[in-house]
C-alpha cells in the first residue's frame, strides 16, 4: 500500500519541497504540536472574523434595505454557505492530494481561503453594486468553506498517533486550542477599530482591516505547515501509519456507520460552541443597548476561560478516558439549556452565561474532536476523519447562530435552551450506541484515536 501511496502522492513540486526540506530532522510531537496550533488558530480566526462582522458589518454594508434583525438573519444565513462547502472541499482537494501530493494540496487550499478571505475584504457595499453585493459574499463566504474542507493536512492525526499512549488524551485537545485563541484575536482586533474609528468610517472601511490580518496569518500558518508536511521524515509517518487519501465516495460507504455516528457524538460541544461564541454578540446588539466594544472584550477574556477549560480536559481525558469526559460534559451541557435566559437579566446574567458556557465548551469542546475515528479501519482513517470533522461541524454548527436568533426573535431564550439540549441528546445517543469508541486509550493501543 504504502508503495502505492508514493507514487499517487508524490509529484515534482512535493518532491522539491521534500529535498528543500531534507535535513529538517525527526518530527518530534512538540514540534508537530506547534504547526497544529498555528494551523487551526488561523483557520478559526478566519471563521470568527466573518462571523463577528456578520453581525456589525454586513446587515448595514449589504443589507442596509433590511431591518436589523432580518439583515442580522440573513446574514448568518450566508455564514453557514461555508458548512456546505467543507464537503465539497474534502472531496476535490482529496483528489488534488491524491494526485499531486498533500504539500500542493495544502498550499492551493490555504491560498484559496486566503483569497476568499481578501475578495470579502475588498467586497463592494450595497450602496455601491446592490444586489451583487450579497451575492458576491454568498460566493466568497462559499468558497471560505471549499478551502476549509481542503486544508485538512493531517497534523491533527499525526499528532495523535505519535502522543505517548499516557497522554493520548492531552495531545488529542492541543488541536482544540486554535478555537479560543482565535477569537481572542478576533475580538481584541474588531474591539480596537470599533473604540478607535467612528461609526461611519467603521462600516465604510475599519472592518476590512481585520480580514486582511486573515489573509497574512495565512501565510504564516502554510509556510509553518508546509515546513512539517513536506520533510521526508512526516512522509515516512504517514506512509508507516497507512494514513493515506482514501477515494471519499468509497470511504463514505465502507464506514458509513461510524462516519454517521463520528458526525452526532460532538453536536452538543459544537452547538454550544455558536452558542456561546457567536450568537450572544447578536443578542446584545440586537436586544440590548450594551457598547459592542465592551461585550467584545468580555469574550475576548472568556475565550482565556475556555483556553483554561481545554486543558483541563486534556488532564481529566487521560485520568478517566476521553468517553467519560465526553459522556459527562454532555451532561452538564443538558443542565445549560435553561442557561440562555441568562441573557435577559442584563450585565450580569450575560456575564455569567458567558463564563459557564466557556468553562462547558472547553470541557466538551476540548476531547470533542475524533470522538470515534479510532473505529475507522486503517486505510479509510485519513479521509474518515476529515469527512466526520466536515459533518459535526455541518450538522451540529453550520445553522446554530441562524436558528438561536430566529428562535429567540420569534418564541423566545427558553427555545434556544431546546436547541442545544437536542444537540446533548445526539451527543449522549452516539456515545451508547458506540461504548467501544472514545475508550481509553491504553484499551484501544491496536488502534489508537485520531483527532480531528
Amino acid at each position: 500500500m504504502t508503495t502505492a501511496a508514493d507514487s499517487a502522492s508524490s509529484t515534482s513540486l512535493e518532491r522539491d519541497a521534500q529535498a528543500i526540506n531534507a535535513k529538517h530532522g525527526e518530527v518530534r510531537p512538540g514540534e508537530i504540536a506547534i504547526g497544529v496550533i498555528i494551523g487551526r488558530t488561523t483557520e478559526f480566526f478566519d471563521f470568527f472574523v466573518y462571523a463577528i462582522a456578520s453581525v456589525l458589518v454586513f446587515p448595514a454594508f449589504v443589507f442596509p434595505y433590511l431591518d436589523p434583525l432580518e439583515g442580522t438573519l440573513a446574514s448568518f444565513a450566508l455564514f453557514s454557505l461555508a458548512f456546505f462547502g467543507r464537503p465539497l472541499g474534502t472531496f476535490l482537494f482529496t483528489y488534488i492530494d491524491q494526485h499531486h501530493g498533500r504539500g500542493v494540496k495544502l498550499t492551493i487550499a490555504l491560498f484559496l481561503l486566503g483569497g476568499s478571505t481578501m475578495a470579502i475584504a475588498l467586497l463592494p457595499s450595497h450602496a455601491q453594486v446592490g444586489a451583487t453585493s450579497a451575492w458576491l459574499l454568498g460566493l466568497f463566504r462559499l468558497l471560505q468553506g471549499v478551502a476549509l474542507g481542503g486544508a485538512w493536512d493531517g497534523l491533527p492525526s499525526l499528532l495523535a498517533l505519535n502522543a505517548p499512549q499516557e497522554k493520548r488524551g492531552w495531545y488529542s485537545m492541543i488541536p482544540q486550542l486554535g478555537a479560543p485563541l482565535g477569537l481572542a484575536l478576533a475580538c481584541v482586533l474588531f474591539a480596537y477599530f470599533l473604540a478607535l474609528l467612528e461609526t461611519a468610517d467603521f462600516l465604510r472601511w475599519g472592518w476590512r482591516y481585520p480580514f486582511f490580518v486573515a489573509l497574512a496569518l495565512n501565510i504564516v500558518a502554510l509556510f509553518a505547515r508546509l515546513r512539517i508536511v513536506a520533510t521526508p521524515e512526516f512522509k515516512r509517518l504517514f506512509d508507516s501509519r497507512e494514513l493515506q487519501p482514501s477515494p471519499p465516495f468509497e470511504t463514505l460507504f465502507a464506514e458509513w456507520r461510524t462516519i454517521l455516528l463520528g458526525a452526532f457524538a460532538p453536536l452538543a460541544s459544537f452547538a454550544l460552541f455558536h452558542l456561546v461564541a457567536v450568537f450572544p454578540l447578536s443578542y446584545s446588539q440586537l436586544f440590548t443597548t450594551d457598547s459592542p466594544v465592551r461585550f467584545l472584550l468580555i469574550e475576548a477574556l472568556g475565550a482565556m476561560v475556555f483556553v483554561m477549560a481545554i486543558l483541563l480536559s486534556g488532564i481529566l481525558a487521560d485520568k478517566v478516558g476521553r468517553r467519560a469526559v465526553l459522556g459527562v460534559s454532555a451532561a452538564l451541557i443538558g443542565t445549560f439549556c435553561f442557561a440562555p435566559m441568562l441573557l435577559g437579566f442584563g450585565q450580569f446574567g450575560e456575564g455569567l452565561y458567558l463564563l459557564l458556557g466557556f468553562v462547558l465548551l472547553g470541557l466538551a469542546f476540548g476531547q470533542a474532536a475524533g470522538a470515534v475515528n479510532s473505529s475507522f479501519r486503517q486505510q479509510y482513517r485519513y479521509t474518515g476523519a476529515a469527512i466526520v470533522s466536515n459533518s459535526a461541524w455541518f450538522i451540529g454548527a453550520g445553522f446554530a447562530p441562524l436558528v438561536a436568533l430566529w428562535l429567540t426573535a420569534r418564541v423566545g431564550l427558553w427555545a434556544v435552551g431546546l436547541y442545544l439540549l437536542s444537540g446533548v441528546i445526539c451527543t449522549l445517543g452516539a456515545l451508547f450506541f458506540n461504548r467501544g469508541y472514545g475508550k481509553r486509550d491504553d484499551e484501544t493501543s491496536a488502534h489508537p484515536a485520531v483527532a480531528d
